[in-house]
């Protein structure tokens, strides 16, 4: 039988990115909704979510300081679990204190060590950073889908996110607790529990303070597999309406010449 062509490369969180584009006029509204001086008008604001999605799919360098502490808090938490120094980045404690230390970037990021520790052994026997991938067949040909999953539990998968604002469900328009589940369920493993582990880290004149949250989700391949194919065939749209404006050839499955 003759196979279909793997016409597109999409990896997880691009299609978080493509989410917060269409839910621009949502997130202008929660943030400047009831501002008398907002820093951009709500069109602005949408066209600023578009060229950020199109330098995401260039894959186009940035530099982010709340990215690169999620990378570092990340990086800790695997060093725990896995009884190991770091390989990405200097991490030092300070038992006095009760802190841990990472390097990041030329950035210096604290957390409470008790924190950390509650992570690490939440994850007790849990393989970090697992990369993960499968085809989702669409009308436009088929999608690789494929990422790394920050934590493989026997059961469930988790991901972890540090933030400095908060709310319940904050991350249910997410894909990753679709994707991932929709990978692993497609090699053969029959897991469908996804968490989002969630540190909150409150930044005070006076120092940090952190409080932890969880997200549960529960994946239904007949529930999320139509909604997961719908959302990447609206981003296949949106990439070909702007093909022309797209440099980094990957994600047509095709490499530079």
């Amino acid at each position: 039988m003759k196979s279909r062509p793997l016409n597109y490369l999409f990896y997880a969180t691009l299609l978080d990115s493509f989410q917060d584009y269409l839910s621009s006029d949502k997130i202008y509204s929660e943030y400047w909704g009831f501002s008398e001086n907002p820093p951009a008008t709500e069109e602005e604001f949408h066209e600023k979510k578009r060229l950020d999605l199109i330098d995401k799919i260039n894959r186009v360098p940035f530099d982010s300081e709340k990215a690169d502490r999620g990378t570092a808090f990340n990086e800790i938490v695997d060093c725990m679990i896995l009884n190991r120094a770091s390989e990405k980045m200097n991490i030092s404690s300070n038992r006095e204190a009760g802190t841990v230390t990472a390097v990041y970037n030329s950035r210096t990021f604290v957390f409470p060590i008790s924190i950390c520790r509650e992570f690490s052994g939440y994850y007790k026997g849990a393989i970090p950073q697992v990369y993960a991938e499968a085809i989702l067949p669409t009308r436009y040909g088929d999608v690789k889908l494929y990422g790394y999953l920050d934590e493989l539990m026997p059961m469930s998968i988790h991901d972890i996110k540090t933030t400095g604002k908060y709310s319940a469900g904050k991350f249910k328009n997410h894909w990753q607790h679709l994707v991932y589940p929709y990978c692993l369920q497609s090699g053969g493993s029959d897991i469908s529990d996804f968490e989002y582990n969630i540190l909150l880290i409150n930044e005070r004149v006076s120092g940090n303070t952190c409080e932890t949250f969880t997200e549960h989700y529960a994946y239904v391949p007949e529930r999320d597999v139509p909604k997961l194919t719908e959302h990447v065939e609206c981003l296949i749209e949106f990439i070909e309406i702007h093909r022309d404006v797209i440099t980094d050839l990957k994600i047509f499955n095709k490499h530079e010449k």
